[in-house]
């Protein structure tokens, strides 16, 4: 069972890392597009907190998604998810499923192991590496 488990393991880092990636992108989206309409996000500005959050979630997410710069871009979103979570919903409350910050800690765990791990093998970064 290991074994064949094992066989899928770099496949499954890529799909992580898409939809990590993918989850970052949407919040970039309804922040700066209002799209989806998220009243919670109906007056961010480019110029605020949340909306330079919002322009790193939509540029970096979608690097995140194709798998290019993988291990910067990474690292870089889970210092802003760490960020997020420390301004946004610690000050809320001690308890992330009250304070509604266990997603930030998620994405930024994973985001973090992506920086270790990589892309994998679906991935710009593995073309490029294949070619160089």
């Amino acid at each position: 069972m290991d074994q064949l488990f094992a066989r899928w393991q770099p496949f499954a880092l890529s799909l992580v890392r898409f939809i990590a990636g993918l989850l970052l992108f949407q919040y970039g989206i309804a922040k700066l597009f209002k799209f989806p309409a998220v009243p919670m996000f109906a007056n961010v500005q480019i110029t605020s907190l949340p909306g330079i959050a919002g322009l790193l979630e939509l540029v970096l997410g979608g690097l995140l998604m194709i798998g290019l710069l993988t291990r910067p871009v990474a690292f870089i979103l889970a210092g802003e998810m760490a960020f997020a979570y420390f301004i946004a919903h610690f000050p809320r409350s001690f308890y992330p499923l009250i304070n509604g910050g266990s997603l930030a800690i998620a994405l930024c765990f994973i985001c973090l192991y992506l920086s270790t791990a990589g892309a994998g093998p679906i991935s710009v970064d593995a073309v490029m590496r294949k070619k160089g």
